[in-house]
């Protein structure tokens, strides 16, 4: 019974650690970049998109085609910090239970 019952109080400690770091996460703001920083973009940790950055010079009429793939390699660069930071943040919080490998969290 006693083991029940430490059991029910590491799901609770478990639950809270789990909500505290989804709100980090969702704070979290991340900045991906392209074009050796011509175009930088901002992201949050759930993914909204938060600002753009683009060097006046790319924006000509002749280099749009450009400014569109840069847009996009930005979007991914900063989706990709923020997957990793909440990788490491879940990871931190998992240490130590039995979780499937390349099972994500939180669901």
């Amino acid at each position: 019974m006693r083991d029940i019952m430490g059991m029910m109080g590491k799901v609770k400690e478990m639950q809270a650690k789990m909500e505290k770091m989804q709100e980090e996460i969702a704070a979290l703001e991340v900045e991906g970049t392209s074009g050796g920083g011509l175009v930088a973009v901002k992201m949050s940790g759930k993914g909204s998109l938060l600002g753009v950055k683009i060097d006046p010079s790319l924006l000509k009429e002749d280099e749009i085609e450009i400014l569109e793939d840069l847009l996009v390699a930005a979007h991914n660069d900063a989706k990709q910090r923020a997957e990793a930071v909440t990788a490491e943040k879940t990871r931190d919080l998992t240490a130590g239970l039995p979780i499937p490998p390349g099972m994500k969290l939180p669901f």
